[in-house]
């Protein structure tokens, strides 16, 4: 018989089992797949921080601009 070698055949419960890991792992590749393709952008707006005023401190830290235009500029994109 083709299907009993080692007990992998369908009736056994090693089968069934393998099949529910083996969707299991198909479910949780979709999961992933689609995080990674969507979620990219809206990751950084989950955490409750905005990918501007990131920029606008970054700036501010490496002294492009002065305490004055950081501030300005902060109060616009909170605003």
């Amino acid at each position: 018989m083709m299907g009993d070698c080692c007990g992998f055949g369908m009736g056994s419960w090693w089968g069934g089992l393998l099949w529910v890991v083996f969707l299991a792992l198909i479910v949780v590749g979709a999961i992933v797949l689609i995080r990674a393709l969507w979620g990219s952008d809206s990751g950084e707006r989950r955490g409750g921080r905005d990918p501007a005023l990131g920029v606008l401190e970054e700036r501010f830290a490496r002294g492009e601009i002065d305490r004055d235009e950081f501030e300005e500029r902060r109060r616009t994109l909170t605003s």
